[in-house]
């Protein structure tokens, strides 16, 4: 069993990896347009390329951290040594440097590119480090239960301080402002890293023997079929979701016409998640954790499809539905991260190769991929249905914007609902596998 302490010690993480991973989602596309000044569509196009690069290079950082060996296990160390140049790198993706046309773009293209990469090296490792604190299928749950009810706490954090910081600091000026939020909130995620770091411990090694090219490991992960079948749901619900989370703030903005409950709506939808995250784990107890994932999503695609039909004067229709939104969704997060880990076991005896941090690191690239995708197209339908920063805007804007907010999202979670249907590794199934590994294991020694 792991204890209480190790699993709210993991869970700081998450917290300090979101506070990162959120201001991305949901305030780095209103920064650059309306604090930068670069346009929807360059800031669209910079997404999905700087996000696809970034993905590319998670494979690559699973594989490394499978392949360190230091006295504190595979992942923990990249916490302690990636801690400080993340927070730095941070700071420098939200300041604003007295630069005209081109040279802005570069500037932001360039910190943003860095900031992914710390991101990937940072977050690969901690996602893999979940997957060896037990073996136990239910307290993988657990443990995912409080590593995002603690990340949605960095949510919160995000949702609920970004603005009222912002103008505290800046007083007026916002790209001020922004910068020493962003220094504010990096210090605390360099605190909570190394907290995490120091209560955690890895318990379940790789083999030995294994030390296997790169090349064999990828062959190997592509025969995971139900990996695989992760990896696709993980792209649809990502592009969704971030679509949804990237225009949020212009919804409340624009379409609601109440920017000063934009801080409101983000932090009560980030509270929900942390109350569905918590919920995750007795659902999960009581439930076939595959019918309660799919159910869920077609729930949330439910509330999405139906949040098309609020008027921008029904308020609290709005943020009812945005909640719950938020609830169901998230209650079935970890329900997905558990499942990563069961994938583990599962391709380990269908190929003899226990390739943990490769099979984080390759669902991530798809999730990644569906935020490049996700917050690409955010950008370029503000594009297309001819988004202006900070004027009133047109009908059919502030149509597109409801569309895009509802209808979309909508489609991702049902798209996911369907691939989860080929999936197969219920709690007796891998019962059953660890059985046989430890058979195995004990036969070798």
């Amino acid at each position: 069993m792991v204890s209480v302490k190790e699993k709210i010690a993991y869970g700081l993480g998450d917290t300090a990896s979101n506070i990162i991973f959120q201001t991305v989602m949901m305030f780095l596309m209103l920064y650059y347009t309306d604090v930068v000044g670069l346009s929807p569509a360059v800031v669209g196009t910079m997404f999905l390329a700087v996000r696809i690069f970034d993905a590319v290079t998670d494979p690559l950082m699973g594989n490394l951290a499978d392949k360190t060996h230091t006295r504190w296990g595979h992942f923990r160390p990249y916490l302690l040594w990636l801690a400080l140049p993340f927070a730095i790198i941070s700071i420098l993706a939200f300041t604003t440097p007295d630069l005209e046309g081109t040279d802005k773009i570069i500037y932001a293209f360039s910190t943003y590119t860095l900031l992914m990469v710390a991101y990937t090296a940072i977050n690969i490792p901690y996602c893999a480090l979940g997957g060896v604190l037990t073996a136990d299928a239910k307290e993988r749950v657990t443990i995912q239960s409080y590593r995002f009810v603690f990340g949605m706490l960095g949510g919160v954090i995000v949702a609920g301080c970004t603005m009222p910081m912002v103008e505290y600091f800046g007083q007026g000026d916002n790209a001020k402002g922004y910068q020493l939020t962003m220094t504010a909130m990096s210090i605390l995620g360099l605190v909570l890293f190394l907290l995490c770091f120091l209560g955690t411990k890895e318990r379940i090694q790789q083999p030995k023997e294994q030390n296997i090219p790169f090349a064999k490991s990828i062959q190997a992960l592509v025969k995971n079929d139900q990996w695989r079948t992760l990896c696709i749901a993980a792209f649809f619900l990502l592009t969704g979701q971030v679509l949804r989370l990237t225009l949020a703030v212009y919804y409340v903005k624009y379409y609601l016409g109440r920017e000063d409950l934009i801080t409101l709506f983000m932090t009560l939808g980030v509270v929900a998640s942390m109350i569905g995250c918590a919920v995750a784990q007795p659902l999960a107890a009581r439930f076939c954790k595959i019918k309660a994932y799919i159910s869920l999503q077609l729930i949330a695609a439910t509330i999405c499809g139906f949040s098309y039909f609020i008027g921008s004067e029904q308020l609290v229709l709005a943020f009812a539905a945005f909640i719950l939104w938020k609830f169901f969704l998230d209650m079935a997060t970890p329900l997905l991260w558990a499942k990563m880990a069961d994938t583990i076991d599962y391709g380990h005896e269908l190929t003899g190769l226990r390739i943990t941090g490769l099979v984080y690191s390759g669902v991530i690239f798809f999730i990644k991929m569906g935020v490049a995708v996700g917050g690409a197209i955010a950008g370029w339908l503000l594009s297309f249905y001819s988004y202006q920063a900070d004027v009133t805007q047109t009908m059919s804007t502030q149509q597109g914007i409801l569309l895009s907010f509802t209808v979309l999202p909508a489609l991702g979670s049902l798209f996911v609902a369907y691939t989860m249907k080929k999936y197969t590794l219920t709690n007796q199934v891998v019962e059953n596998i660890q059985s046989k590994l430890t058979t195995v294991n004990n036969t070798k020694v």
